[in-house]
């Protein structure tokens, strides 16, 4: 017994060993890996060891006139986003999707508005939005109303309207006018799907990463989520905001504003690639000075519904095959909506 005894102790100082001696090659493999504190020590030198040049350079009044643009966008946006997050994540988290699927009227067609109009009393953002008519659908919701609601409610809930006539003062028909045609868009689009749309194009969504978690631990989730997204892509679009206004030749601007089919398609374009949160984007509207109101409305109206990172959300949330041909169809849609109501309103 004691004979066997002994082979038993050595192996397991053998492997006791072995982990030793490799515990310091982990440590070191760690050790060589390149974090964000590594990328954000070596800006710190970069900018110090450059300071001088980067001192004139941020000296220049273009570069000043920047600064302004950019930080102004910034200043005025950030409340309206932190409170719409923050709304649309109690929304997701602790608000029944049954809920909803109670209630709306049965008949789809009447669903449609009926989804479309509670963007009014839902507030949130385009990217809580895409999540929650995800479960809506999930949870047995007609998808052309479910959809309706994705497009209606980043646009016409009292946070972005507040947004808009905070962006806009004394124009009160610019908050009337977002409302109105972006909930003719939500509409047209909702019965669009009953006509058109075909079930196997959406892939039914599920959100994994909220699985499992308590419900405080999954709001703070979503916001965090919700935050980190929306607040990068709102400093994209105060940054490209800034640049347009101060480093695209004015005379540039001036040619596609003052052309009236031109600036509207130029910003509604913009709203696709700038995709700035709607909370945010009426103030990137407003500072485009050289547009007419008819263009900015028209970028009010298709961000919110379509733009680059909406796409990825939806492809992500009901598919591929769901986002080609929705969002063509809401860009399309929404210029022409924006154009008429701006028509009737001017």
């Amino acid at each position: 017994m004691a004979a066997s005894a002994r082979p038993r102790g050595r192996r397991r100082d053998h492997h006791v060993a072995a982990g030793d001696s490799a515990q310091p090659a982990v440590r070191g493999g760690l050790r060589g890996r390149v974090g964000s504190v590594e990328v954000l020590a070596a800006v710190l030198v970069l900018v110090v060891v450059f300071r001088a040049p980067l001192s004139r350079l941020l000296s220049t009044p273009g570069s000043q006139t920047w600064t302004t643009v950019f930080v102004s966008v910034l200043t005025q946006a950030i409340p309206f986003l932190v409170f719409g997050v923050v709304l649309s994540a109690v929304i997701a988290v602790f608000v029944p999707a049954s809920f909803f699927a109670r209630a709306l009227p049965r008949h789809p067609a009447l669903a449609v508005p009926v989804a479309s109009a509670a963007g009014v009393v839902l507030p949130g953002c385009e990217c809580g939005s895409v999540p929650i008519a995800g479960a809506l659908v999930r949870r047995g919701v007609t998808p052309a109303a479910a959809l309706a609601f994705l497009l209606s409610a980043p646009a016409i809930n009292p946070i972005v309207l507040t947004a808009t006539a905070v962006a806009f003062p004394g124009r009160p028909m610019m908050v009337v006018a977002r409302g109105l045609a972006s909930l003719i868009t939500a509409c047209a689009m909702g019965w669009l799907w009953l006509a058109l749309g075909r079930s196997e194009w959406i892939r039914l969504p599920h959100r994994p990463e909220l699985d499992g978690m308590s419900r405080w631990a999954a709001f703070w989730a979503a916001v965090r989520h919700d935050v980190m997204h929306a607040g990068g892509y709102l400093v994209l679009g105060a940054m490209a905001a800034a640049t347009i206004n101060v480093f695209v030749p004015q005379r540039w601007l001036r040619a596609l504003g003052h052309d009236p089919a031109l600036g509207v398609l130029t910003l509604a374009v913009l709203a696709v690639v700038l995709s700035v949160c709607s909370e945010a984007d009426a103030f990137v509207a407003a500072s485009l000075r050289d547009f007419s109101l008819t263009a900015k409305l028209a970028f009010l109206v298709v961000g919110p519904m379509i733009d680059l990172k909406l796409f990825a959300m939806q492809a992500g949330t009901f598919g591929r095959r769901f986002a080609t041909r929705f969002a063509p169809a809401t860009f399309g849609l929404a210029v022409v909506v924006a154009v008429t109501v701006g028509a009737v309103l001017r």
